[in-house]
């Protein structure tokens, strides 16, 4: 089967884990591939994916094999695969815009961005190397906050006529005038701000979705995580992480439907760097709420993950379902995969009903489109009932 030729804009920890993780896979089965959503995804297997080109401007990775970047500093995610043969692929000078905050530079370099020194690119240099790399899609992994820079990326992914995936909180897929214009073009887009495979904030919102079903009031509830990779680090300045909270917050409310806390009494977002934890990202959640006769009740739960690889155990599935859309001539926003996969799609929807209709798209039964209700009770979820995970 001919390959999934990805583009990566910005080749941090997420990028690492992924890349290891297509190396990984290869020459296992079905039953020794642990830690997958899916082993056979249409058709498509996890090595089946391909770097074709990437972009940073970090000068430990600019100029480098991409299999050799994804190991460079301030990258500490846990290594699982160490031994990556070359990709033949050079890591091109990206653009900076606002994608490299101010205080990152009063940090050792261990810990944060060495801005590279040569020229950045132009819209013009990266369309060109998009075309001439034979990538179908880019995936979009820069740093919380970057709005001026995602949007270039987004608008040169679209010049090249290829699918965007935007693993970060700015939006894209949920920005009508985006979508529109992904639409227009017949392009594929999934976004925005990718969920975790087993992370803080879909372990919030199942538990939110337990207290709905349960009849148990929620009251007020906090999502308290700490880390120490430089997402934590460029995160300590608080006035990029407005799109970032928007999201968090959004994903866990939405369970609420009618029922959403006031603001006072929901807080969800990064607390604070702790350089020891490096990619360890260690989740506090605690949430308050009252049972039957109005008797109260509480709950606190403490979750401890390697936050890199858990993105890229759902990124994987994005891939290929990004794969599927080009395969059948869709375009636009992917609504079915988006509310899976990402924290803020344009429509939510719980995650079992967003789990049905993801599988619905995979097995080409869907009725995707901007005609899908957001709510949790989706009329057509029923269908998928019979649909489960293909091994």
């Amino acid at each position: 089967m001919k390959k999934i030729g990805i583009a990566i804009a910005g080749l941090g920890n997420c990028a690492s884990s992924l890349i290891q993780g297509i190396e990984y896979y290869k020459g296992k089965t079905c039953a020794e591939a642990v830690g997958l959503m899916h082993w056979d995804l249409g058709g498509y297997k996890p090595y089946d994916i391909e770097v074709a080109a990437a972009f940073d401007v970090d000068k430990r990775k600019v100029g480098k094999d991409v299999n050799e970047a994804v190991f460079a500093l301030p990258n500490c995610t846990r290594v699982f695969c160490g031994s990556l043969p070359k990709a033949k692929v050079t890591v091109k000078m990206g653009k900076i815009l606002d994608g490299f905050s101010g205080h990152m530079k009063e940090y050792n370099p261990k810990q944060t961005f060495v801005l590279s020194g040569e020229k950045e690119a132009s819209q013009e240099d990266v369309i060109r190397t998009l075309k001439e790399s034979g990538a179908e899609m880019l995936l979009n992994y820069l740093p919380v906050g970057s709005e001026q820079a995602v949007k270039f990326y987004a608008g040169c992914a679209l010049e090249a006529g290829i699918g965007f995936i935007n693993n970060m909180p700015v939006f894209i897929a949920s920005d009508t005038e985006w979508a529109e214009k992904f639409k227009e073009k017949n392009l594929p887009l999934i976004g925005d701000d990718i969920k975790s495979q087993l992370g803080a904030t879909i372990t919030h919102r199942t538990l939110v979705d337990m207290f709905r079903k349960r009849g148990v009031k929620l009251d007020r509830t906090y999502q308290l995580n700490t880390g120490g990779n430089t997402d934590f680090l460029n995160m300590l300045n608080r006035s990029r992480l407005v799109s970032k909270k928007t999201s968090k917050t959004e994903a866990v409310q939405s369970i609420l439907n009618e029922n959403r806390l006031d603001d006072e009494n929901i807080h969800i977002g990064p607390s604070d760097y702790v350089p020891w934890q490096k990619d360890n990202k260690v989740c506090f959640i605690r949430m308050e709420g009252r049972l039957f006769g109005d008797v109260p009740m509480n709950l606190e739960l403490r979750l401890s993950v390697e936050d890199s690889p858990n993105s890229a155990g759902v990124a994987i599935d994005a891939i290929r379902c990004c794969k599927l859309a080009l395969d059948r001539g869709k375009g636009g926003v992917l609504y079915s995969p988006s509310a899976y996969f990402m924290k803020r799609p344009p429509k939510q929807f719980n995650d079992d009903i967003a789990y049905r209709m993801t599988e619905e798209f995979i097995a080409g039964q869907d009725i995707e489109g901007e005609n899908i209700e957001s709510n949790n009770e989706a009329p057509h979820a029923h269908k998928a009932a019979s649909i489960f995970i293909s091994h």
